[in-house]
């Protein structure tokens, strides 16, 4: 008897664990003939390897840049992307099994909005995964904060740090998506997920783990080129309280009555 072995396109152990965090739900959740709608798909990483699994997958992105490298990197035919807003399904009566929005919500200036609409999209038996940073996890509050304090005043430090990025081989995009810009405008803790789902008519049923600070500064500049400390790191994370984790995977419900 062989063995199957699982094909990433992501190099990081934490975004392996993440997408095996996803597969795992739909595993339990979904069949061959499911409709599965990855939202925010960026250049279709998720999507893809989901396909090579079988599950009939549609990508969405309001960034047509991301979606055209999604779909040249694309072959299987289960697997089709659009530049379409989830309103636009919505009005198209869509719905759908399973639905990813994995490094989204951070993104937008208003959450909620997105949610209201994956509400309306998703089945009623349906499952919605939901995977964000931990707005209070080592990486936002030690890296991307002050990166983005630092960038706003464009002083000596932000000239530096480039510098320094520039020499270590940091680019500005990340496997998941192209896109011109990729700033966090919103930090969760695990509570303000919770009111957040609470808000839009979810209910949150589990949480995941990401890693601890395998991709903090200056420890990445070691961690990114030795995957066994990578793993390390992970497997100190499900040791760790929720609160120390680097991002939160999660899996919603929707909620019937008001």
């Amino acid at each position: 008897m062989t063995t199957e072995v699982t094909q990433y396109e992501y190099d990081r152990i934490a975004d392996r664990k993440r997408i095996d965090f996803i597969t795992n739900v739909l595993k339990n959740q979904a069949t061959p003939q499911s409709k599965v709608l990855d939202v925010g798909c960026g250049n279709g990483v998720i999507s893809r390897h989901l396909g090579t699994m079988g599950y009939n997958v549609l990508g969405i992105d309001v960034s047509e840049k991301t979606i055209e490298m999604a779909r040249s990197l694309t072959k299987t035919p289960n697997v089709k992307f659009a530049t379409i807003s989830a309103e636009q399904l919505v009005a198209d009566g869509q719905k759908y099994d399973v639905i990813i929005c994995s490094e989204v919500l951070e993104h937008l200036t208003d959450p909620s909005a997105l949610l209201k609409t994956l509400h309306e999209t998703l089945a009623d038996d349906g499952k919605l995964i939901v995977t964000v940073p931990n707005g209070k996890g080592p990486r936002e509050l030690f890296v991307t904060r002050p990166v983005l304090r630092m960038r706003k005043n464009r002083g000596f430090m932000w000239r530096t740090m480039e510098k320094v990025k520039r020499l270590f081989g940091y680019k500005g995009t990340t496997t998941q998506s192209a896109a011109d810009n990729l700033d966090h405008i919103q930090f969760f803790s695990k509570t303000d997920l919770e009111k957040l789902s609470a808000s839009n008519k979810f209910k949150i049923t589990k949480f995941g783990k990401a890693n601890f600070i395998e991709d903090v500064f200056p420890f990445s500049i070691v961690t990114r080129k030795v995957p066994v400390l990578q793993k390390i790191d992970c497997k100190v994370a499900e040791i760790l309280p929720l609160q120390f984790t680097g991002g939160f995977f999660s899996v919603w419900e929707k909620q019937s009555g008001k």
